[in-house]
């Protein structure tokens, strides 16, 4: 492996993480991720852009703004160095392919998805039916996913969270799965196809389950799903195959 790719790789994950963070905070509100200029949100001072360079410019800085001395929060570089660290994982596992681009975008959108819902327990669509096209571009052009796999995984994946919303509303006879969640299984499956759709949900379950369900059940707080569905996909990304591979290996007897 080239070093010079997993630089090149680590540089534009680290400047897509400082775009990232601008996404996380101003989509929920609706606000535009382009204008205005970035600002300190106590003095609303404009941020240079000589104090907007990824993790360089905290550190610099001290973690506070030039103007006012308000602390920043320590959300911008962890983001910025895990999406660094997620594009040079990729460049790292398919070196400089299309399978690496279409991997770094796919983790990077399920980072943001993670920090909305989490924060604002929104999923914007941005990330979702914008995750979807980018997906199914991804599987169009060659070397990548055969493209109506992609389309039968946005499929799976879309319609097996409108069941469960539907089946849920009828015996609940409230919301039991947003809209958000929805949306996001279907860009989700334009990028793992239909068993990686299938295997995110059950691993995002599971994980829910397991990680909220008893913080839901002492603070009647709603569970965030987005953040599950998403550490799903991911582990479905990185070993997915492996996994299906096993389980059919044990029902078939021979794993």
């Amino acid at each position: 492996m080239n070093g010079l790719v997993l630089v090149y790789a680590g540089l534009a994950g680290l400047a897509i993480g400082s775009f990232l963070n601008v996404c996380v905070y101003r989509l929920p509100a609706g606000l535009s991720v382009v204008t205005p200029r970035s600002r300190c949100p106590q003095c609303e001072r404009p941020i240079r852009w000589y104090e907007n360079i990824p993790v360089a410019s905290y550190i610099a800085l001290r973690g506070r703004c030039r103007g006012c001395g308000e602390r920043i929060s320590l959300q911008y570089p962890l983001v910025e160095l895990a999406t660094g660290a997620i594009w040079v994982a990729m460049a790292a596992r398919f070196g400089p392919t299309l399978a690496a681009l279409s991997g770094a975008v796919f983790l990077t959108l399920l980072l943001g998805i993670a920090l909305t819902d989490a924060r604002e327990y929104i999923i914007p669509d941005e990330f979702s039916l914008g995750g979807l096209l980018l997906g199914l571009a991804f599987a169009a052009l060659p070397g990548g996913m055969p493209f109506l796999h992609a389309v039968a995984g946005a499929a799976v994946g879309f319609g097996c969270l409108y069941l469960v919303a539907v089946a849920g509303q009828w015996i609940f006879r409230k919301e039991a799965m947003g809209g958000g969640d929805i949306k996001m299984m279907a860009m989700v499956g334009a990028f793992v196809g239909p068993w990686g759709a299938l295997l995110t949900i059950f691993l995002g379950a599971l994980l829910g389950t397991l990680i909220f369900g008893p913080i839901s059940i002492v603070t009647k707080r709603l569970v965030p799903f987005g953040i599950f569905l998403a550490l799903g996909a991911a582990v479905t990304h990185g070993w997915g195959d492996a996994l299906i591979q096993w389980y059919w290996g044990l029902l078939s007897g021979t794993g």
